[in-house]
């Protein structure tokens, strides 16, 4: 038998490497998309759609994925993955047409797609349900700090070797990510249910027919996709081109804006819990986030650059709170079911990313470019856009509150 602090070690750290990169894929083509645009002639709507390949095919995979966690455990099927995701990083690395970048982006949203549902289905296996909350938010935490180093120290690293060599050795991280998760994590044999796999194919319409999860997952969504269609991609441009910065105050707002999902990560589940058994509900913790990352989206939508650091800050830290929605939600159903109930949350949420951040790119594409910059006014109508869609869902949920 493992001491305690040997076992989570051997159980987090793999999956902490595998999920820190994950979050690094997701928004370091924010300090690489001018340099992508202007080394290969792309539009705005080719820059968000290559982008948003990652979110496309990450959220595409979720409803298998929960099946394969449940069949084979997270040990086999997360090493496996991290492997595509290394593919894909080389593609990426060696592409030279559109097509190419495009096919590199989802293999490694392919590749990281079990991330943080490998990781929890992992902790729910190797930990008492006392800790779990615990090993949550510090793998949350982990995935920040896989932003915050997408921004000034992919920046510098991207200035002094480029693009390309960034890549290539994050495909061999990967590999090595994949060894961590393979041949540390202690095997964990996964007991037959005795559930046919129709039948768990067929719960994820149990899932999506029901109105309290529809409730609790649009205004959660709809702020976070949203923030994560700007940090992982148009933030970076928006800096550029509407608040006038050079590339490395880019890369230090996008910093500070990463290091704000890391402390509001840990903050909102430790708060969440702790009002909570106070008598006040946690989605109330997380309605009060999405409140306040809302007024600053609509703020970054009327192009306000003064205390524009307050803005990223608060808005990365709030944007988050929605996650300790996934108590909320794993409550609406049958224990069996709780890996299923995760990804079909992750799919509504990736899917959503997907389409705003390509959206963006589509609205932008309407409006004229000069000297390399995208029109202030096409930001401001993509970022509105965004901010009546999660007023609407917030609202939504706030009128339906107690209906069945």
């Amino acid at each position: 038998m493992r001491p305690p602090w040997r076992l989570a070690c051997a159980v987090f750290l793999p999956f902490a490497a595998g999920y820190f990169l994950s979050f690094f894929f997701r928004n370091v083509n924010a300090v690489i998309s001018k340099d992508l645009a202007r080394e290969l002639a792309l539009a705005p709507s080719d820059l968000g759609f290559l982008t948003s390949m990652y979110l496309l095919a990450f959220a595409a995979f979720q409803l298998p994925l929960g099946i394969l966690l449940d069949r084979f455990g997270a040990r086999r099927v997360c090493a496996v993955l991290m492997c595509v995701a290394a593919a894909g990083a080389l593609v990426f690395a060696w592409a030279h047409s559109f097509a190419a970048l495009s096919l590199g982006r989802a293999l490694i949203g392919l590749g990281v797609s079990a991330g943080l549902m490998g990781a929890l289905k992992a902790f729910i296996n190797a930990f008492p349900a006392s800790r779990l909350a615990t090993m949550n938010g510090l793998i949350l935490a982990t995935g920040g700090l896989g932003g915050l180093a997408a921004t000034v120290p992919a920046e510098v690293l991207v200035a002094r070797y480029g693009w390309r060599e960034l890549f290539e050795a994050l495909s061999a991280l990967s590999v090595f990510a994949a060894g961590l998760i393979f041949f540390l994590v202690p095997e964990k044999r996964v007991a037959p249910t005795g559930e046919p796999l129709a039948s768990q194919i067929a719960s994820f319409g149990t899932i999506f027919r029901s109105g309290p999860f529809w409730r609790l997952v649009l205004p959660v969504v709809a702020c976070l996709a949203t923030y994560q269609a700007l940090q992982g991609l148009w933030l970076g441009p928006w800096l550029y081109d509407v608040a006038g910065e050079d590339r490395r105050s880019v890369a230090n707002y996008l910093l500070l804006s990463a290091a704000a999902y890391t402390a509001g990560s840990a903050f909102f589940g430790v708060t969440a819990d702790r009002l909570a058994r106070r008598g006040i509900p946690r989605m109330v913790t997380a309605t009060v986030g999405a409140c306040v990352a809302l007024a600053m989206c609509c703020l970054l939508a009327a192009q306000v650059t003064v205390a524009l650091g307050a803005i990223l800050f608060f808005y990365g830290f709030t944007a988050i709170s929605g996650t300790v929605a996934y108590a909320e939600l794993i409550g609406l159903f049958p224990p069996a079911m709780t890996g299923r109930v995760m990804t079909a949350y992750n799919v509504v949420n990736f899917f959503s990313s997907f389409a705003f951040q390509w959206g963006i790119g589509e609205v932008l594409k309407l409006y004229p470019v000069s000297d390399g910059r995208y029109a202030a006014a096409g930001y401001g109508a993509a970022f509105l856009i965004l901010a009546l869609l999660q007023a609407a869902a917030l609202a939504w949920m706030l009128a339906s509150r107690g209906k069945a």
